[in-house]
């Protein structure tokens, strides 16, 4: 569903926009592009901070680096 809004954008920030857009692209399209990134940034932003806070609630994890280096040095290993 589009909508409408009116938005106020700060003179030099409008104008660096519009030099760097390609001649093809509407100010409308680099909003929505802009728009777009941000909403994707902020989605995962809150996802990092669900999953540290998750983190924080469960107890430390044992460090498996040593078992996996022994399970490649085994002598199974061997017959790959």
């Amino acid at each position: 569903m589009e909508g409408s809004v009116s938005i106020h954008i700060p003179q030099k920030l409008l104008e660096s926009a519009q030099r760097l857009s390609s001649p093809d692209e509407t100010l409308n399209d680099v909003v929505i592009l802009a728009l777009d990134r941000e909403v994707r940034r902020r989605k995962g932003l809150a996802a990092h901070q669900k999953i540290l806070a998750l983190n924080k609630e469960l107890p430390p994890q044992p460090d498996d680096t040593e078992v996996i280096n022994q399970i490649r040095e085994s002598e199974g290993r061997e017959d790959l």
